[in-house]
This record gives structure tokens, sequence and C-alpha cells, in this order.
């Protein structure tokens, strides 16, 4: 399966642009939602970010998608990658998500996740999150 979206290391890309925008912000996490099977069970998610402007718009983007989906949200700020991984199996989340780039230039932008464990989500399920996002999601919101 070609990929659209993710790459080695999440989704990456300049902001603004192409796949980092607020529409596919929104529309990840309501695909990331019903890919993890969230409907209808409130799960809790942590999001983190690096002080890249871009990181603030794409937090709001994923915040709205994922409420649409009846998620819990938890907004951390910014801190470094490892802390998301750290808190989301701490304090026992559904799923953690870093807004960052990481050494990447300032224009770029991407999100990593973060399953309940701590550890980066797997293939398969990036690869399920990819194919719900090709589909209308409209009539799953909450």
């Amino acid at each position: 399966m070609q990929r659209k979206y993710f790459g080695t290391d999440g989704i990456r890309g300049r902001s603004n642009t192409g796949i980092i925008t607020p529409e596919i912000m929104i529309k990840l996490a309501r695909a990331t939602s019903i890919a993890c099977d969230f409907l209808g069970k409130n799960p809790i998610i942590i999001i983190g970010k690096d002080t890249r402007l871009s990181s603030y718009m794409l937090e709001f983007a994923l915040i709205s998608g994922f409420i649409s989906m009846g998620a819990n949200m938890v907004l951390v700020g910014p801190v470094p990658t490892p802390a998301i991984s750290m808190l989301v199996k701490n304090l026992r989340a559904d799923l953690g998500i870093m807004i960052t780039a990481s050494h990447n230039p300032y224009y770029d932008n991407g999100v990593k996740f973060f399953k309940s464990s701590g550890h980066k989500i797997s293939s398969e399920l990036e690869n399920k999150i990819e194919e719900l996002m090709s589909i209308d999601l409209s009539e799953y919101a909450a």
C-alpha cells in the first residue's frame, strides 16, 4: 500500500500546505478515533507540542476533530517528545500525540502518535488510519 500521510516517524511536511493543514488534521483525528475504536468510549487523549507557531494551529485542529468524535483531551503544552510517551502510559490515557517536526526547519511540522503503552502506534494502525482518511467520515461524528 502506497502511503499518502504516514512516513517513517509519523506525519510530516511543510506547515499549512499539503498534508499539514487544519483541514487534514481534523480528518486525521476523526479517522484515528474510528481506527482506534474510540467511538462511544470517551477516550482520554494527551496532546503535547513544540514551540513552533504552527503547532498551536495544528493542536486546535486535532482537538476539534477528536472532540467531534467524543474524546476527552488533556493538553500539556510545549514538552519534549519523550514526555508524551511517559505521560500517556503513566496517566493511563488511550492515546498520546506529539506535534513536532523535531530537528526539521521551523516551517515544517508533524504529528507523532503513541499508544497507551507509551510506544509508537503500529504500522497496521497507521495503514487503517490512512484508509479511513480516504472516505467521508461525517456520519461518524458524536
